[in-house]
């Protein structure tokens, strides 16, 4: 059992060190794309969403993470940002388990 609890904590920490990777850029500038001319659509704005409460806790000890990119193309983006932050605390599902569970007991 001892020899588990490392190979979970180093999992635990290459994944989050996977997911780092993938955070929104710098925003420099509202008016340009990023440096490659990509503007961050739907999909990018879901998996934004879906690690938004990790790159906020990296954002708070780092000036170059940001959790929300502002060089996107508008109400796609903000739709998957939404679906995606909202999926990870497990959607209107989950609310509605809790108040089922609370008015049945």
């Amino acid at each position: 059992m001892t020899r588990s609890k490392p190979l979970v904590v180093m999992v635990l920490v290459v994944a989050s060190v996977a997911l780092v990777g993938c955070v929104a850029g710098p925003n420099t500038s509202v008016e340009t794309a990023d440096a490659q001319g990509i503007v961050a659509g739907f999909w990018r704005g879901l998996w934004h969403g879906a690690i938004a409460p990790l790159t906020f806790l990296v954002s708070l000890f780092s000036d170059s993470v940001h959790v929300y990119e502002v060089h996107n193309n508008g109400a796609w983006y903000d739709f998957g940002f939404l679906v995606g932050i909202t999926s990870y605390h497990g959607g209107g599902h989950a609310a509605r388990s809790r108040s089922r569970r609370a008015a049945a007991a």
